[in-house]
């Protein structure tokens, strides 16, 4: 407009237009906003309030000024910035260009607020444990190596924050969370990354079902706060977080599912045969036992299925080393998962507080994994076993993935949308 010039700048919470005017910059200054100013330079103004005659809130300048100068042109706005691959790799030119990028890590800061909120309002305390451990224990989860020089030991980056956090309830704390970095070295796709957050609760005195009612009313009140709703959508699939979850026991929905009934199995053999027939893929040979056989049916045939909030429950012991036995059938353990959109979104179960059963489990874990890794180090926390033996009262336990929880509350389909900087592979 000849002497005076209208532009907009942006901030973390959005645009505002300014009008520039030759006569109050000064001549000189207003020269260099035309020809030197570009897109992407940070800008300082000062100036006061108005309304323009459009109505659009705008700053009218008294004093403008180059703080930093954008050496880089950035995308043109035609197309924009959606290479995939750009995107993660550059995460700082993603958010400038990006709005609704910007927008999902807002929402991400306000939901780690909501968990602890949530969590600190039913008393329990935030501690943290250690990321370096001195050994691999026998998880199936494997971990990241790496050599701390001044004991020349091996160490090793944490698989979870579990037994430190249950050595914190043999303590005395009774009601304890951790919002943890975890370290993985295993495969990537659009819900796993090598690094990410989990948050483990340990409360004293309670079991399984209670966690259940925690979860379930954790998940709506986080839901209600962050999106003003307890009914969202997923990659175009409605949910209500907000209802009532279904529960089923694992041997319900693999009965429900695919009609195979776990109480008619008489021996092993019988559910290998039942696994023959459905195609299902069971260890090898005589290793597979009814429990084996039970997993392997629920992976295959009824995960994709459960779609609403849904709680299965009662997991056979084979896959659950940390899981207290039900009393009324030693075969299953008192552990559930709960799934939303066909995928876990966290796990839990009553802990095991009995340190010789504990130990035999561990033992038979690590020699299962030295078995199939070869060169694995794997050992029996010997520390743990002890504080177990100094008595862990009835305990119920949750872990569950934020960056997965994020994914759902910002309808964003893979992980690497909700983590800043994602894991890549390096450009050669």
């Amino acid at each position: 407009m000849g002497k005076a010039s209208f532009s907009h700048i942006s901030d973390r919470d959005g645009l505002i237009q300014i009008y520039v005017r030759r006569d109050d910059v000064g001549e000189e200054n207003y020269a260099a906003f035309k020809k030197d100013y570009d897109l992407g330079d940070v800008i300082g103004i000062k100036g006061w309030v108005f309304k323009t005659q459009t109505g659009e809130i705008s700053v009218h300048c008294t004093h403008i000024e180059m703080l930093t100068k954008c050496l880089r042109p950035l995308p043109e706005k035609q197309h924009g910035l959606t290479n995939p691959d750009i995107r993660y790799r550059q995460r700082d030119l993603d958010l400038i260009v990006n709005p609704e990028v910007k927008q999902a890590f807002v929402t991400r800061s306000k939901i780690f607020r909501e968990i602890r909120a949530f969590l600190d309002g039913r008393g329990f305390l935030e501690v943290d444990t250690p990321v370096l451990t001195t050994l691999e224990i026998g998880a199936a989860a494997r971990p990241f190596k790496t050599r701390h020089n001044a004991l020349d030991i091996d160490m090793y980056l944490r698989i979870e924050t579990e037994l430190y956090l249950k050595r914190l309830i043999v303590g005395g704390l009774e009601k304890v969370y951790e919002v943890g970095r975890i370290f993985r070295n295993e495969g990537m796709d659009a819900f796993h990354n090598p690094e990410f957050t989990t948050v483990e609760i340990y409360q004293a005195y309670s079991d399984y079902f209670d966690i259940m009612e925690l979860v379930e009313e954790m998940y709506k009140t986080i839901c209600k706060n962050v999106c003003g709703t307890t009914k969202i959508t997923y990659q175009g699939t409605e949910l209500d977080l907000g209802a009532k979850w279904a529960r089923m026991t694992m041997k319900e929905a693999v009965k429900k599912y695919c009609g195979a009934d776990y109480d008619e199995w008489k021996s092993d053999e019988d559910a290998r045969e039942c696994a023959k027939k459905l195609h299902a893929e069971v260890p090898e040979g005589n290793e597979a036992t009814k429990g084996h056989v039970l997993i392997a049916l629920f992976d295959e045939f009824c995960e994709d299925k459960l779609i609403q909030p849904t709680f299965i429950y009662d997991y056979p012991v084979e896959n659950s080393p940390l899981a207290k036995r039900k009393e009324d059938d030693p075969a299953f353990t008192q552990r559930f998962e709960y799934f939303i959109c066909a995928h876990e979104f966290g796990n839990a179960f009553s802990e095991l507080n009995d340190p010789i059963d504990q130990k035999q489990r561990f033992v038979k874990q690590v020699e299962e994994k030295r078995a199939k890794e070869e060169g694995c180090k794997a050992q029996v926390d010997e520390d743990f076993i002890t504080a177990l033996e100094y008595g862990l009262p009835p305990t119920g336990g949750l872990g569950f993935g934020v960056d997965r929880l994020v994914m759902l509350l910002t309808d964003s389909p893979t992980i690497r949308d909700v983590l800043l900087f994602p894991t890549m592979k390096p450009k050669k």
